[in-house]
């Protein structure tokens, strides 16, 4: 179920994302916000990567998108010209997000950076709630672009 509604998550942000073109995916359009659907895109990627493959898996490795002090999670650094390169890495990471928990149960338990036991099943619940979060800003974000409303 948790791995269904993540899809679900996954999908809708994507489907917000449809049909626009390079400009329009990296235009902010919600004042005095910097947010851009490229930018959710890119931010999404970096957070699946953290909780998923760093944090959960143990994997050690860099950045999609931006610098490790940063601090800005993908969101900054957004250019029209990336945009088709930006969603193949995006998808890229969600399939190896996907493969890094492949056939672990869900009370699978590993260390936060911050010396706190979570399970893989918390990862999941924190995951669909920042695509909530974050699909609720490409809403705003679509309407004030095209005037496009919907799930």
């Amino acid at each position: 179920m948790l791995e269904g509604w993540l899809s679900w998550h996954r999908e809708t942000l994507l489907a917000k994302c449809a049909g626009l073109e390079s400009a329009q995916l990296a235009r902010t359009t919600v004042e005095p916000s910097d947010l851009s659907f490229l930018g959710l895109v890119r931010h999404m990627a970096e957070v699946e990567r953290w909780w998923f493959r760093r944090s959960f898996a143990g994997e050690v490795f860099g950045d999609v998108f931006t610098g490790p002090s940063d601090g800005n999670e993908g969101l900054d650094g957004v250019h029209a010209a990336d945009a088709e390169r930006d969603f193949g890495l995006f998808q890229a990471e969600v399939k190896a997000c996907d493969a890094a928990t492949a056939g672990h149960d869900l009370d699978e338990t590993f260390m936060s950076s911050r010396g706190v036991s979570l399970s893989l099943r918390w990862v999941y619940m924190l995951m669909i709630q920042e695509y909530a979060r974050h699909n609720g800003h490409a809403d705003f974000l679509r309407e004030r672009t095209d005037g496009a409303t919907g799930d």
